[in-house]
């Protein structure tokens, strides 16, 4: 069956707000019954192979991960690779010289052009980070650069941020066909971020969408869950720590702009902690 292009636009803004909400299982329309005991099926009969050999010990064999899967080995081999080349980085140059250098996470060579690290300023007030890296971010090699960053930066702009924000996202190469990063690829880029935190010594942090707030904050709860709601990032090794306010990411307010109220809201709130007015007369949602 065909669908009209309306119901098309409404069945696609509705999946993605879902997945920006943090659900990613689908049931089916039927239930089934998985208690119910079947019968297994018939075993295949086997052939004796001629002659008295007998079998050595089998080695079983290691299944493959799926592509853009790496195993737990590898994952906390190259987390611990990560955390030792981060921490002897002294400054974001330096820092930002070792992430494009790094090859130890599997987005780096899946397709990406360059390593995406940060934009803003270096000792701002306010870090703000988001997912990962999309096709023109890719291709400029700066964070939130596209239509996304452009409504972002109109946001920060009205409330009085634009000067007080450093930019950068939870993975630092574009993900194959803009996908949201597994937790793997972002636990493997996490300690570039954690020492960027620690350089910049942000009084805030503003995590936009479901994947950065999990990744900051350690928790599965979903963005309508975690928005609006102060949670703290702390580093223990460092002693660095800061209040961290998640929010909608602005893909999603380019879907669905009924819900740029509640991010609106959420930098209000931002900038008022940092003792920022908004700028103009009133404090309207941008468009």
């Amino acid at each position: 069956m065909n669908a009209s292009p309306a119901a098309s636009d409404a069945l696609t803004a509705l999946l993605a707000f879902w997945h920006d909400a943090g659900v990613e299982d689908c049931f089916g329309d039927a239930p089934v019954d998985r208690t119910r005991e079947t019968a297994p099926p018939p075993p295949a009969r086997a052939t004796r192979a001629p002659g008295p050999a007998r079998p050595g010990p089998v080695t079983p064999l290691r299944a493959a991960p799926p592509p853009g899967k790496v195993s737990a080995d590898t994952v906390a081999e190259a987390v611990a690779l990560a955390r030792t080349v981060a921490r002897a980085a002294d400054s974001l140059e330096s820092l930002t010289e070792a992430i494009r250098g790094f090859e130890a996470c599997p987005l780096s060579t899946l397709g990406a052009r360059q390593a995406v690290v940060w934009r803003g300023e270096a000792t701002a007030p306010l870090m703000i980070i988001g997912e990962g890296p999309g096709a023109e971010e890719d291709a400029q090699g700066l964070p939130f650069v596209g239509k996304a960053g452009r409504l972002l930066d109109r946001m920060l702009r009205v409330a009085n941020l634009e000067d007080q924000v450093i930019i950068t996202n939870s993975v630092f190469w574009r993900p194959p066909g803009n996908r949201t990063p597994s937790p793997e690829e972002q636990a493997i880029c996490a300690p570039f971020v954690a020492r960027a935190f620690e350089l910049v010594k942000p009084k805030l942090v503003l995590t936009v969408g479901a994947a950065a707030a999990r990744a900051i904050l350690h928790t599965e709860e979903g963005i309508t869950r975690l928005r609006g709601n102060w949670g703290e990032w702390h580093l223990p090794e460092g002693g660095v720590s800061a209040p961290v306010m998640p929010t909608l990411h602005p893909a999603f307010l380019l879907r669905q702009p009924q819900a740029k109220a509640m991010v609106w809201a959420d930098l209000l709130t931002v900038a008022a902690r940092l003792g920022v007015p908004p700028r103009g007369p009133d404090s309207k949602t941008p468009h």
